[in-house]
């Protein structure tokens, strides 16, 4: 009630001085009548400022323009990325986009892939029996990047969506023969005799080979790093970490004409369960190097 009364008052003074700017004085000295003209009289009015408390920092407020200045800005920092960089590791080849969140702080997308087995050796070895390995990787991934002391050093950390084809095929000991529970599989016709101790469970059983898959549909992977720059836009980075993709099922079969006997039959599903025992990989090292540009 009181602010009603208040801007009554003030309407009525304004009213009144516009009303002195329109209309002349006359004043009557000496029975002589003078008009005189009043100059109008700006008077200005200055709003004072009013402060409010930042209460809700960092909330987008409920108005048309902070959420077309909020969506600008999200549309603004994905489409300017910080900084792109290639890579080379365990990985595989490839590369990935960097967005700066704050001075130490980087949202990072990549992609590594390609075939990496020579880099784990090529082969392994799994209940007496040699593998070797051919790999097709493909790991995209969304992680952190932090600078924790806002220099060099690094700490990563986030998630890879893993998949990667790994075909395995057995390699036969000198004689021919893969040797599964006690049991010698010839690849090819067997025209010895059986050794003392050892059962000759089949022969012309062929090749022994299929395929193995990380059971992680998501891999958790942590690093350590470094990542200096060697002038204002070009950088270099190294990284050492692991992720973890999980024990793998196996997919084993024999080639040979008689693959399908009992015996064979049984000898794949033991390979098979020898394979998973294995878990190749379970946890897959990360290395890598690569260069980055700053925009």
């Amino acid at each position: 009630m009181k602010a009603v009364q208040l801007s009554a008052i003030a309407a009525a003074v304004l009213a009144s001085t516009a009303a002195l700017a329109a209309e002349p004085v006359v004043v009557v000295d000496d029975n002589e009548a003078v008009v005189y003209e009043v100059e109008p009289v700006a008077v200005a009015y200055e709003a004072e400022p009013v402060a409010y408390a930042a209460t809700d920092a960092g909330v987008i407020r409920s108005t048309p323009a902070a959420v077309v200045g909020g969506t600008k800005t999200f549309f603004q920092t994905v489409t300017h990325p910080a900084a792109i960089s290639a890579e080379v590791g365990s990985l595989g080849y490839g590369a990935n986009i960097g967005w700066g969140l704050n001075e130490k702080t980087e949202l990072q997308a990549g992609w590594a892939g390609g075939d990496v087995a020579d880099l784990f050796g090529g082969d392994f070895d799994a209940k007496g029996i040699n593998y070797d390995v051919e790999t097709d990787f493909s790991n995209p991934y969304l992680g952190v990047q932090l600078r924790p002391m806002a220099n060099w050093f690094t700490m990563g950390a986030g998630i890879i969506v893993p998949d990667n084809d790994i075909d395995v095929t057995a390699n036969a000991n000198g004689e021919g023969y893969y040797s599964i529970n006690g049991d010698r599989y010839y690849a090819g016709n067997y025209e010895g005799s059986d050794p003392v101790g050892d059962k000759v469970a089949a022969d012309n059983v062929g090749n022994l080979e299929g395929s193995l898959k990380h059971r992680n549909k998501l891999a958790p992977y942590a690093t350590i790093g470094f990542r200096p720059n060697i002038t204002n836009n070009f950088g270099v980075f190294g990284e050492l970490g692991a992720a973890y993709l999980g024990k793998v099922d196996a997919n084993v079969k024999l080639s040979g004409e008689n693959a399908n006997l009992p015996a064979a039959v049984d000898a794949a599903r033991q390979a098979e369960k020898d394979l998973e025992d294995k878990s190749w990989m379970e946890w897959l090292p990360i290395v890598k190097v690569g260069a980055t540009y700053r925009f």
